[in-house]
């Protein structure tokens, strides 16, 4: 039995619409390691040197007794995260518009932590165009211990299939 890939034509055709991500439609990430590098540059570029993420002093006497990375260094990664999944390439070619982003911080990421993205479309709704709706995602970020650190929404303008 032979397995005939398809072609790259046929590759660069293949697209997710709307209708093709029903609420419930799950999927995870591949993984990254959250490290030293990447807290102090992101305090660098973002000017955000809060203690908690650049002093390992003052961050050993503070409630975590370690460094933190910074909250929205996690959501930045987890959207990265996403961004490299097949599913996304292939909703890429159909999406209008990041409507809106809500994050939650529940727990700390330490710089070391390895976290994935659990992601899954729990809103979908047709806008008042026929030819477009919005597909909520809730992604979360999960540590190689299991815990979830950051919970986040994101709202996406998405085209929908053209009739036939």
């Amino acid at each position: 039995m032979s397995i005939t890939a398809p072609a790259a034509s046929e590759l660069a055709a293949m697209r997710y619409w709307f209708e093709d991500l029903p609420v419930g439609f799950a999927y995870s990430t591949s993984s990254r390691t959250i490290t030293d590098a990447d807290v102090v540059g992101f305090a660098s570029l973002t000017g955000d040197l809060n203690r908690a993420h650049v002093d390992a002093e003052f961050a050993a006497a503070a409630p975590f007794g370690r460094r933190i990375a910074h909250g929205m260094l996690v959501a930045s990664y987890m959207s990265g995260l996403n961004t490299r999944t097949i599913v996304n390439q292939l909703l890429e070619p159909s999406q209008l518009a990041l409507m809106e982003v809500g994050c939650r911080f529940l727990k700390p990421t330490f710089i070391g932590d390895t976290i994935h993205v659990d992601i899954e479309v729990v809103e979908a709704r047709l806008t008042s165009r026929p030819d477009r709706g919005v597909l909520t995602f809730r992604r979360r970020a999960v540590t190689q211990t299991g815990e979830v650190t950051v919970e986040c929404t994101a709202a996406m303008l998405v085209m929908c299939r053209p009739a036939e």
